[in-house]
């Protein structure tokens, strides 16, 4: 099992390390968590997908830390990195989204794998769950690691969620919304434009931790050219998104789609007030026992 984390869009923000904000007691980032949880759960591989001009920073940093206990590779999202036909806009600095990022890794991943943002604390019970469902993952599906949406809002604002329709643990639908706690449950409004509807609090959501086999690579490559044809006129804006890629498939009958539910809990900085309750509630953790005080000695 290997774990591919998305580090690419951390771009400015990643300038030298220093304006991420350290979590942990001894200055460890929120990626170093995810590592360390995907390693006791079973992972064996992890590669990271990043700016070709962060490799250095990244290596010398993340990378010093966590080779010593895992098998690393990097992989640069790049904007070339499209099918030959396509001009890129001379004005296009960011990359095409989170399908050409994942399609990055399609010379590197050889076996089944989970997808991760970078910048998101998943909870190792969410690990163990992608794990657990890969023992008896079948060849016609993936996975989609459900979150109960009560554990993934903050206190700070609304947050963008994928709401989960799913039927006897099948994904029907993701409906991305903006979500927050109300006095009568949870609201939901989304991105749509459609109407405003309101969930229950343990209902599901997806946190794009999604678990995959390479057959995905040539979904992705099967999906590109159209996906270009289609945006001709929209080249400086479009994304090339790994959601829409599950939905296609999904719909189209070519994998189906399973809901994996974790009682784990998400932490983030979705806004700047966020930082100082991460970082309270890693200590918490590691007061508890479920981390090191020192997470990689």
């Amino acid at each position: 099992m290997e774990l591919v984390i998305m580090a690419a869009g951390m771009g400015s923000r990643f300038g030298g390390l220093k304006q991420i904000a350290p979590m942990g007691p001894n200055g460890e980032f929120i990626i170093d968590y995810s590592v360390y949880d995907a390693i006791k759960s079973g992972f064996d591989k992890v590669v990271f997908i990043i700016k070709e001009e962060n490799y250095d920073v990244f290596k010398e940093t993340i990378g010093a830390r966590v080779e010593k206990h895992i098998p690393v590779e990097y992989v640069f999202q790049k904007l070339e990195d499209i099918p030959s036909w396509v001009e890129i806009p001379k004005d296009r600095v960011k990359p095409w989204g989170t399908a050409q990022a994942v399609y990055a890794v399609r010379n590197v991943v050889k076996d089944n794998f989970i997808v991760i943002n970078a910048d998101d604390f998943y909870g190792r019970e969410a690990y163990e769950a992608a794990a657990n469902y890969f023992k008896d993952k079948k060849d016609n599906e993936y996975g989609v690691i459900g979150y109960k949406v009560i554990n993934t809002l903050t206190e700070n604002g609304a947050v963008k969620r994928g709401v989960i329709i799913n039927e006897n643990g099948d994904l029907k639908d993701i409906i991305e919304c903006n979500v927050k706690k109300v006095d009568n449950g949870v609201e939901a409004v989304p991105l749509s434009g459609a109407d405003t509807f309101y969930i229950e609090e343990d209902d599901l959501v997806s946190m794009n931790m999604l678990a995959f086999d390479p057959s995905l690579f040539d979904l992705i490559g099967e999906s590109i050219d159209k996906f270009f044809e289609d945006n001709k006129k929209n080249m400086d804006k479009c994304e090339f998104l790994l959601p829409d890629i599950l939905d296609m498939a999904n719909k189209e009958g070519k994998k189906s789609i399973k809901v994996i539910e974790t009682s784990a809990k998400w932490y983030g900085v979705t806004y700047k007030e966020d930082t100082d309750s991460v970082r309270t509630a890693i200590k918490g953790l590691v007061e508890e026992g479920k981390y090191p005080n020192n997470l990689w000695e």
